[in-house]
């Protein structure tokens, strides 16, 4: 089955075929969190599906404090995530310098991090952590939705994707896409299928990153015809994006064959 890009056709599909948004996701350094406790921020090693939800509300201009629209997101779309590669993890002891936010009447406000960084150095406090990143990662993402009418097409969420409101990342500020997400629409039976046929403009270019053999596949919607080897439990569910709550859901696990030069 031949994939187009968005812009070649729009797949209508027949009886039984399912409308698909994939995207790939490429950078010299990612970190997808994990529950934190203390100073230590750990990373899963594939993009949870706040951290993919939390993309797509950046491009297409959602902010955080606007809860409906974030949980009308976030409770629209099932996904998929195909680890094409992992990369190698990097750990890096983390300094950061932060005033006193104060308490009670005195309570204080910083709206940039100029202004937190404007009051005097002797209020100027000294936060350490260590946080985990991948780096030369390279993950394929899937999204299909969940009701016939959700909040924003397939095509919607592609074009706000090829043109964002606000810069995305890929789960940390210091983490920038470093390559085209190459958003298009697939019409397959499923999941799986749809993600082993997805060709991007310059598979070659990350040729370099991936070997040969079988990719780990994660997905959330259990109605999906795909076997699955065991299932895991993520707390990633968005519950609220300005209290930062999650809860959590299932996540299915199988590997995949995909095409023979495209995965570790």
């Amino acid at each position: 089955m031949k994939c187009w890009t968005l812009c070649s056709i729009r797949f209508t599909g027949s009886i039984g075929m399912k409308n698909y948004l994939i995207f790939r996701l490429y950078g010299s350094m990612a970190s997808w969190g994990d529950i934190a406790v203390g100073s230590y921020r750990p990373t899963f090693d594939h993009p949870s599906k706040s951290a993919i939800l939390g993309l797509l509300a950046a491009a297409l201009g959602i902010r955080r404090d606007e809860e409906e629209r974030q949980l009308e997101l976030s409770s629209s779309y099932n996904y998929g995530v195909l680890i094409n590669s992992t990369g190698l993890m990097l750990r890096d002891y983390h300094t950061s310098q932060v005033p006193s936010a104060g308490t009670g009447r005195n309570k204080k406000m910083f709206f940039t991090r100029k202004d937190e960084l404007a009051v005097p150095k002797d209020e100027l406090n000294t936060i350490l952590s260590t946080r985990d990143y991948y780096c030369d990662s390279l993950y394929t993402v899937i999204l299909s939705a969940r009701k016939d009418n959700p909040p924003y097409s397939l095509e919607m969420l592609a074009k706000a994707i090829r043109e964002p409101s606000f810069s995305m990342y890929l789960g940390r500020k210091s983490c920038p896409v470093a390559l085209p997400l190459d958003p298009m629409i697939i019409s397959a039976l499923t999941m799986k299928e749809a993600i082993v046929n997805a060709e991007f403009k310059d598979d070659t270019f990350v040729g370099r990153l991936i070997d040969n053999g079988s990719c780990r596949f994660y997905w959330d919607n259990p109605d999906e015809e795909v076997s699955h080897e065991h299932s895991v439990s993520r707390r990633d569910e968005v519950l609220s994006r300005k209290r930062w709550q999650f809860a959590d859901r299932k996540e299915y696990y199988s590997m995949v064959n995909w095409r023979k030069d495209a995965c570790t």
